[in-house]
């Protein structure tokens, strides 16, 4: 019966089957719990498979919570992380790498409400101008991340979690502004043709 306790203890409520995230990877599932034998001693190890990334992590779960994985957020944390889309983007006047380095290190926190912050930053509607290579490939990251969290806490598609992100977003005051410039310079455009 000790043994019984001392291991659920030891998994800190993860079960098979559970969704979790993995800070560095976002959104996978628990597919087994095994013990394996390494340099001699015996190791617990959650075996989490990431579908999207066709890629499986073993990881001790005496370190699940060390390394930062947790369980989905809940839905009242996604809520507020698309609350966050809806706000001002926070831009600091660094130099670029700096800030991608902040950027990185907010995707790879795991945090929702961190990564939704980076997805709000870097984001640009269609009469802004366009991105650099690296701005786009950690926005793709950091959205990427918030896409599957949302599906996965909310049980829709992708597809839906991409909408309620991009509707979030349209409702950001400097996005509905920008946007309304653009339409009112088609208009001038137009009416001059």
């Amino acid at each position: 019966m000790t043994t019984a306790k001392k291991t659920t203890a030891g998994r800190q409520g993860f079960k098979t089957g559970e969704a979790v995230v993995y800070p560095a990877h976002g959104v996978g599932r628990i597919t087994a719990i095994e013990e394996q034998e390494i340099a001699g001693y015996k190791l617990e190890l959650f075996v989490v498979a990431f579908e999207k990334d066709k890629m499986v992590l073993r990881v001790p779960t005496a370190k699940a919570n060390s390394v930062g994985m947790r369980k989905l957020a809940e839905p009242e944390l996604v809520k507020k992380a698309l609350d966050v889309l809806t706000g001002r983007a926070r831009v600091k006047r660094t130099m670029w790498s700096r800030r991608a380095q902040e950027y990185e290190a907010k995707i790879n926190s795991g945090d929702l409400i961190s990564v939704t912050e980076v997805v709000r930053d870097l984001f640009r509607s269609e009469a802004q101008p366009e991105q650099s290579y690296s701005e786009r490939q950690l926005y793709e990251a950091a959205l990427d991340r918030v896409v599957r969290e949302i599906s996965s806490v909310n049980r829709i598609t992708e597809t839906e979690a991409l909408k309620l992100i991009e509707q979030s977003l349209a409702k950001s005051p400097r996005r509905a502004k920008a946007d309304a410039e653009a339409e009112g310079d088609e208009g001038d455009v137009e009416e001059a043709a």
